[in-house]
């Protein structure tokens, strides 16, 4: 388990897999019904300049996120 991240560490290029989601009801629910489940896997497309949000390819769709929510999405990176 040492190769575990939260999705916001991630730097533009890199991606990884979900793993798990450690966020309340309501935002789980709408990150799961974007695609963002277990097993998907993200791209970090674009950091903004202030650096939040961040923008990630996500099955086919680039979605914006805070970094307060993508903090607390954990990943496997694939770096």
């Amino acid at each position: 388990m040492d190769n575990i991240y939260t999705l916001s560490s991630l730097r533009e290029g890199q991606q990884g897999k979900v793993t798990r989601l450690d966020i309340d009801d309501s935002m789980r629910r709408r990150l799961m019904d974007m695609g963002l489940i277990p097993g998907t896997k993200v791209i970090c497309l674009h950091r903004s300049p202030a650096g939040d949000p961040i923008a990630y390819f996500i099955r086919g769709a680039v979605i914006a996120l805070r970094k307060e929510d993508t903090g607390r999405i954990l990943i496997e990176a694939a770096i």
